[in-house]
């Protein structure tokens, strides 16, 4: 991705945020920096080159102490913007080796690593017609460097063959792709998770959006509350329930909202059960998938 299509990108996501009601963006001061600096590279971009140059610098907010864990933590390092994303030309494969490379070794998820993590990236079928995205790694992942593979991960295979297809038919991903660091005299334990900050969030979308440019799926299922934040705008609801179980859209693809599958760990009643399923029951029908009467009634 060029700086000309970041400018882009972030143009079409200040549009959405204005359209949904919000008319202010939090934004660290030396993030505004880094960005006017991309807008004087990239003069003779027209309308999207004015709207963010329009930015008043006293606007900026710097938001580096407005954490939301659920734990009073020290604040993290401010996020700048990711680097250019540019991929090679050739097939999907070819894009997908060189993405993942990228994603690998940025310096800025390296940074945040603890000694045995690592950083999660994408796998799947890249013709695959839908796209599982959640939020960012758990413990699990992070050891592993892979994603879905903890207890949500394995509820959440248990749902994909009960659709009827297989965990390798799908393509599973994180906006986030490393597990977000928990400073130095957190209280915070080794196996909790800290929610990712918005900003955090925002640094992983243009990596989820090359996912997404070289997968084409047909629909992505957004997995919890922070997820669907993240692909729709925080600000566009304030419970998940306004969201859950209805066709949205993200970088022009249709996006179902859902539970976690850590939710359904946490409250294991035939209603919550049957809540996600009902909105995968809406995935197999926009996918063509076949829907007997016995899927119909599956519980997990």
């Amino acid at each position: 991705m060029t700086p000309r299509d970041q400018l882009l990108a972030l143009n079409d996501e200040l549009r959405r945020l204005k359209a949904s009601g919000q008319r202010t963006v939090p934004v660290a001061l030396e993030s505004l920096a880094q960005l006017q600096a991309a807008v004087r590279a990239n003069q003779g971009g027209g309308e999207t080159v004015a709207a963010v140059a329009a930015v008043p610098p006293m606007a900026a907010v710097d938001r580096r102490n407005e954490l939301r864990p659920s734990a009073p933590i020290a604040p993290v390092k401010i996020l700048q913007m990711p680097p250019p994303i540019q991929l090679p030309a050739g097939d999907k494969a070819t894009r997908w080796t060189a993405l993942r490379e990228l994603i690998l070794h940025d310096p800025v998820g390296r940074a945040q690593l603890s000694s045995e993590g690592k950083i999660v990236f994408g796998v799947g079928d890249l013709n695959a017609s839908i796209f599982f995205c959640a939020e960012a790694p758990g413990p699990e992942e992070a050891s592993a460097g892979e994603p879905f593979v903890g207890p949500s991960g394995q509820l959440l295979t248990k749902m994909i063959q009960g659709m009827g297809l297989k965990r390798e038919e799908v393509y599973l991903s994180y906006i986030m792709n490393w597990r977000p660091a928990v400073p130095a005299g957190a209280s915070l334990g080794a196996t909790d998770n800290r929610t990712p900050t918005t900003e955090e969030l925002h640094y992983g979308l243009p990596y989820l959006r090359a996912q997404l440019e070289i997968v084409q799926p047909r629909m992505i299922v957004a997995l919890g509350k922070t997820a669907a934040g993240g692909l729709l705008g925080a600000s566009s609801f304030k419970t998940l329930g306004e969201v859950k179980g209805r066709w949205h859209e993200f970088a022009g693809i249709p996006v179902m909202v859902t539970y976690h599958p850590s939710y359904i760990l946490r409250d294991n009643s035939k209603r919550s059960k049957r809540a996600i399923w009902e909105d995968f029951l809406q995935v197999m029908e926009r996918a063509s998938l076949p829907v007997s009467a016995k899927v119909k009634a599956y519980y997990l």
